[in-house]
């Protein structure tokens, strides 16, 4: 029973939860982070989000069971490793997304978040079915799937998102899906099978070269956000700037990754394995933080 549950919560993947701090940033960039008021419907709305997010966990791993079963890692997935039924995971997909609107419209958080959370939902279901089979177009509605999680944030907080983190949100995610897609890659280099028809639209030059365009662009926007005159003027401080360090270092190191060590695989994966990556993460929140809130 014990090991049952333990595979159930593994379809559920819960590691992934982590993509759903975007939801947050809206709070964070607003200097607004310690403000209980605005926290605790960003909250709910970051647990929907972890919610719905499982549901098309589920859904892709039913829909994809076949085609994981082909692949080095994807195999070992509960559903294609036949360790949960399908009937099962239909039941947990459908318990999440339940729950998820059950949070939204409990949380007071609007129709325009539920309708945002289905919006999520939908659009996820088309992508596991067909649209991720289609390259670039798949990378670009993974991208704006973190988009969806910051304007979520700031509709559940009552916070007007600004451009520079919409646009950010966007190449910052480009970089690390067009990342994931060289992994993918070399998958299908080194074993002839094809991890996502998608594949067909890309070669190992394409990609290195779209990861490239999207951390340097990642990399201006990012300097230009911290020395625009309005960011500097509702931040109070001038400094923002300095906090790039962290940035750049962080993108360098995932693409060593990628280029070097040969492991682009799932992001999320490196953010709790990489120790490098962490510091530029904690280093870039401590600095940032210390100069905005303090």
């Amino acid at each position: 029973m014990i090991k049952k549950m333990l595979e159930l919560l593994r379809l559920l993947r819960p590691l992934q939860w982590l993509k759903n701090l975007f939801v947050l940033a809206p709070l964070f960039f607003s200097n607004n982070l310690l403000n209980a008021e605005r926290l605790l419907p960003s909250l709910y709305a970051f647990a929907a989000f972890c919610l719905v997010s499982s549901s098309i966990y589920c859904f892709n791993d039913i829909y994809d069971r076949e085609s994981d079963r082909q692949h080095p890692r994807k195999q070992n997935r509960p559903i294609a490793a036949g360790t949960v039924s399908v009937g099962m995971g239909y039941t947990a997909m459908s318990a999440c997304l339940v729950l998820a609107v059950v949070i939204v419209v409990s949380g007071g958080l609007g129709v325009a978040c539920l309708v945002g959370v289905a919006g999520y939902f939908v659009v996820n279901v088309a992508y596991c079915v067909r649209l991720k089979q289609y390259a670039i177009i798949d990378v670009f509605l993974i991208s704006l799937g973190f988009v969806v999680r910051v304007l979520m944030g700031g509709l559940a907080a009552g916070i007007v998102v600004s451009e520079w983190l919409v646009l950010m949100t966007f190449l910052l995610a480009l970089f690390l899906a067009f990342a994931k897609r060289k992994d993918d890659y070399r998958i299908f280099e080194q074993t002839g099978i094809m991890p996502r028809k998608s594949m067909v639209g890309y070669n190992a030059q394409f990609i290195d070269l779209s990861v490239t365009i999207a951390a340097t662009v990642t990399i201006v926007c990012y300097v230009m956000y911290t020395m625009s005159d309005s960011v500097v003027e509702r931040m109070g401080s001038r400094y923002l700037y300095l906090t790039s360090i962290w940035v750049i270092a962080g993108l360098l190191r995932h693409l060593q990754n990628m280029l070097v060590f040969q492991r682009s695989g799932s992001p999320t994966k490196a953010l709790v394995k990489d120790h490098f990556i962490q510091l530029c993460i904690a280093g870039w929140i401590a600095s940032f933080a210390a100069i905005i809130y303090f």
